[in-house]
């Protein structure tokens, strides 16, 4: 196949590109300049996309003697993933920019330019694990459980997964992956993984926020509507939040009050005790199939609402247009804007923005 290597000068998408030139396929390697004001240095393991990065994913190409561009997706990643995180914030939303950046950056443009220049699939160093089987190509989960991206690659639609490659699914451990860059003479062997959102190096996602979305003074109330205290900004609150409250009214029972909902209209913020955090459901209307949809309105899965929790069983079905989940036992501090990842056993059956949560404990 003709490939196109996505190299962001790390480790993995470096040996996933090697990968593919082993297998034999015709390889290309690309990294993709998604700021046009980006930094020359990484802040230790804060960050990516840096001019540094690029200058890692070169060497890499030029070790495996594979061609190498850097394209330029600046305006579209500004466009679908920062003012997108900016407007879901707005909306006292909590979203997930890596989940927005894979849907709509590394396989929608990238994968749309890559399709256009002949090119067969696109590779990334993704941990996640492919499958051909009866009814089309299927999205599982890494072999590596420590390691597996099948939540962030959930978005992918049966199309897409089609025009894939992911030559780090079957990798036992990351580890592995280090000792083999090593082995191949490849310099990003031991460079730090990337963790936090990138295009907020410093990790100061309420400081870059307020500079954004504007601070505005205003109520933190409890679950029955009385004022309990004020904040800066709700946009720096995220349902769950515990610290920072600074609650002039303590709770009745002396119990520390966790943030339960954050209203971005009225600019309040609504707190009340851990129990009150359970969620009975969750819905959205957003919602995509990686592979086939399921075959009845109402199907039995595991759900997975974080990139690193666990999966629960879940009951789910389709009503009114929107796609409802019920998990066995509650959720913990589900908040708007989160992505739900739907499995049965090791594969990605879909997923969907949440919209709406369905509290487990009514107000009394």
């Amino acid at each position: 196949m003709r490939i196109l290597a996505a190299m962001s000068g790390g480790v993995d998408s470096a040996v996933a590109a090697a990968r593919a030139v082993d297998a034999g396929h015709d390889v290309v390697g690309v990294h993709l300049a998604l700021s046009r004001a980006g930094g020359t240095l990484r802040a230790g393991s804060r960050g990516c996309c840096t001019i540094e990065d690029a200058m890692d994913a070169r060497r890499a190409a030029d070790r495996l003697g594979i061609p190498f561009y850097v394209w330029d997706f600046s305006e579209r990643f500004r466009d679908d993933v920062i003012d997108d995180f900016v407007a879901e914030y707005r909306a006292g939303r909590t979203p997930n920019p890596c989940m927005r950046c894979n849907e709509r950056i590394k396989f929608a443009a990238l994968l749309e330019r890559a399709l256009e220049l002949g090119f067969d699939a696109v590779c990334t160093g993704h941990y996640a694990t492919l499958v051909d089987g009866p009814e089309g190509r299927e999205l599982h989960r890494a072999s590596d459980a420590a390691k597996d991206q099948s939540y962030v690659l959930g978005v992918l639609t049966a199309e897409q997964l089609g025009h894939t490659y992911f030559p780090l699914g079957a990798t036992p451990s990351k580890a592995l992956v280090r000792a083999e860059a090593e082995a191949r003479g490849l310099t990003v062997a031991h460079k730090p993984d990337s963790h936090d959102i990138c295009f907020i190096p410093d990790g100061d996602t309420r400081g870059w926020l307020a500079e954004r979305v504007g601070a505005e003074r205003g109520p933190i109330l409890d679950r029955h509507g009385a004022v309990v205290g004020t904040h800066e900004g709700a946009h720096a609150f995220t349902v769950g939040q515990r610290r920072g409250l600074s609650l002039g009214v303590p709770a009745p029972d002396g119990k520390p009050r966790f943030v339960l909902e954050v209203r971005p209209v009225s600019n309040t913020v609504v707190v009340g005790p851990k129990e009150a955090l359970a969620t009975a459901e969750i819905a959205g209307e957003r919602f995509t199939w990686a592979g086939r949809a399921p075959a009845h309105g109402t199907f039995a899965c595991h759900v997975q609402i974080r990139a690193h929790a666990d999966p629960v069983p879940a009951s789910a079905r389709l009503e009114g247009g929107a796609l409802h989940v019920r998990p066995d036992a509650p959720f913990d501090g589900v908040a708007p804007g989160q992505t739900a990842v739907l499995y049965d056993d090791t594969r990605v059956i879909g997923q969907f923005t949440i919209d709406r949560t369905v509290s487990a404990v009514p107000v009394g």
